[in-house]
């Protein structure tokens, strides 16, 4: 076998053993996440922020729908829709929901 032979060989090898790890990573992640959807423990470390009274939150801040949306960069009816409770604000908007409920003063301070 030529050495460029050997090193095509090991190569293959080399790229079929690093893909058989991405896959199998990969599906792990996939089940851990399936199973952390269906509400089961996962080794994996979450974090998932409680949900916040939208509503209560804006009143305590003596904002209106309009002042509220505009401060923290959502829209009104996006607003609207969480305070009806037909949406809920997930991701980074509930982040920030929460810290906005936790330490109403240091956010709107830092806003501005």
């Amino acid at each position: 076998m030529l050495l460029a032979d050997w090193l095509q060989f090991l190569l293959q090898k080399h790229w079929r053993i690093n893909m058989a790890n991405v896959f199998d990573s990969i599906a792990q992640g996939l089940e851990e996440a399936i199973d952390l959807n269906d509400g089961k423990e996962v080794a994996a470390k979450t974090h998932r922020p409680p949900h916040v009274n939208v509503a209560e939150i804006r009143r305590e801040l003596g904002l209106t729908q309009m002042e509220f949306a505009s401060k923290f960069c959502i829209s009104v009816s996006t607003l609207r829709h969480w305070e009806r409770g037909d949406r809920n604000p997930h991701g980074p908007a509930l982040v920030l929901l929460n810290v906005v409920a936790k330490e109403p003063q240091a956010v709107m301070r830092a806003l501005g």
